[in-house]
């Protein structure tokens, strides 16, 4: 269970300055602890320190580094369960996700463990005409300088770590605002990073409400913003970020196209994309949202999915059983219904599902939706998918393209020559073959184009972001 209250960390130190912000059970809606909420001044004085950790933190070795990481891996082993139950609790998260979210942030600070001691730059040749003869150009990475960090609700303790891990590989003091609705996960981080010797100021984690937060975003002694959320939310942010690089990690509405000669494989096709369309109830910006099947099994399929959806047990997410929990407030339910009944309205067929009671949404299946609806166009974030045939594959691409959003795609085929077309044209950030979009690992390149962000996580490609190429250049004597 959760403590009664939790304190934000300040320049490494735990600060229980209030207990202003209330932090529910999602499924039950009741206060399930109470954590210290930052004012603006606290976030100026986190930047402060952030600033004058710079520079012993550049200055410590590789190997130092490496071993702040292990530890990290070693206390959130040990504290693995506690991490799950505290991560179904404030974001309703079904314990089975719960816990594979928890092994995923220690994956994530293995791999920055291991990338820490390898970030190293290059010999160049420079004689490329006679009037470079004798000179030698040598490169390395340096720490960018301070970071912020926002995180957002839905995987509060894996997304928080590709920040906060990479970071603290490349050199980087940072502070971190994550989601004021789900912010236990990044403060038991903290926890975890106070027991290491790192430097006075290397770390801050401070919930805060956004109206209140927005030294994030403007002030100018952040050499870098990182943002996962919203695309409405993560562009204002880029347009207000000033001279600092800005790394986007935003929505998409995932589609998956499944080729005719899946047929004899379709129990496996369908399992995949039940996982991919509904786990964590849809609240994923990689959830499969739209399936297109080709036409010659596309009944078959059809049939089977919704068979499938209409098994998936809802309820309280503490229950092993539970595969659709609540959504993270009401708002949001409501939100995605009336989409649902808008789509309904507008002509499409409603397969199962459907029906909201507060929180809980029903796993839902529409067929032959408009692609001008919101439930399509948009990002659904929550347990609902979209079927449609088709029966040319370049056509299916040309659907898959016609969105604003470009996050990842996956293809179940056979054929190879498909693939491969696939990955040239499908205009997104990855191309999942013979899987679902909602696949990832922490190490591989993470991100969108078009709505969907800037730049990439996975450990080596975050590090990239928040370190610089220094030149340095010497002439034979």
């Amino acid at each position: 269970m959760l403590k009664p209250t939790y304190p934000y960390y300040l320049a490494n130190a735990p600060v229980a300055a209030n207990t202003d912000l209330e932090v529910t059970d999602k499924y039950t809606g009741e206060v399930a602890t109470r954590v210290a909420l930052a004012d603006a001044r606290t976030i100026d004085t986190a930047i402060a320190a952030a600033v004058k950790a710079q520079e012993p933190l550049r200055k410590m070795r590789p190997f130092e580094r490496q071993a702040i990481l292990e530890h990290c891996v070693q206390r959130f082993r040990e504290r693995q369960d506690e991490l799950a139950m505290a991560l179904c609790i404030e974001a309703g998260k079904p314990i089975r996700d719960s816990r594979g979210e928890a092994t995923r942030l220690i994956d994530t600070f293995k791999v920055a463990a291991e990338e820490s001691v390898r970030i190293s730059g290059e010999v160049l040749n420079l004689e490329i005409s006679a009037r470079a003869k004798g000179y030698r150009g040598f490169t390395q990475r340096v720490p960018i300088g301070p970071c912020s960090f926002i995180s957002p609700f839905n995987f509060p303790l894996n997304l928080a770590a590709h920040k906060v891990a990479p970071a603290l590989a490349a050199g980087c003091p940072f502070v971190l605002k994550p989601a004021s609705r789900t912010p236990i996960g990044a403060l038991i981080i903290g926890e975890v990073l106070a027991e290491t010797d790192l430097p006075r100021g290397a770390f801050s984690i401070l919930p805060a409400h956004r109206d209140g937060a927005d030294l994030f975003t403007t002030d100018e002694r952040f050499k870098l913003l990182s943002f996962t959320g919203s695309p409405a939310v993560g562009w204002d942010l880029k347009a207000r970020a000033g001279k600092k690089k800005v790394v986007l990690e935003l929505g998409g509405n995932a589609a998956c196209i499944v080729d005719a000669d899946q047929g004899e494989r379709l129990d496996f096709v369908v399992e995949r994309m039940i996982f991919g369309a509904y786990y964590q109830s849809g609240q994923s910006c990689i959830s499969v949202q739209r399936i297109l099947v080709h036409e010659d099994i596309y009944d078959r399929f059809r049939d089977a999915f919704v068979a499938a959806v209409k098994q998936l047990v809802a309820g309280d997410p503490k229950d092993e059983k539970t595969f659709i929990g609540p959504m993270i407030d009401e708002k949001e339910a409501r939100r995605l219904d009336e989409w649902i009944q808008q789509a309904i309205n507008g002509g499409a067929k409603l397969l199962c599902g459907g029906k909201r009671d507060k929180t809980m949404l029903q796993a839902t299946v529409l067929e032959n939706v408009d692609p001008r609806q919101k439930v399509s166009c948009l990002e659904a974030f929550g347990p609902v998918a979209l079927l449609q045939k088709y029966r040319d594959f370049d056509d299916a691409i040309r659907t898959v393209n016609a969105s604003d959003y470009g996050l990842q795609a996956g293809v179940f085929t056979y054929d190879m020559r498909k693939a491969m077309r696939a990955w040239d044209e499908i205009e997104v950030g990855g191309v999942i073959i013979g899987d679902v979009p909602s696949f990832r690992v922490d190490n591989m390149p993470y991100g969108g184009v078009k709505a969907s962000g800037l730049g990439r996580e996975g450990i080596r490609y975050a590090i990239e972001d928040m370190t610089e190429v220094r030149l340095m250049v010497v002439r034979d004597s």
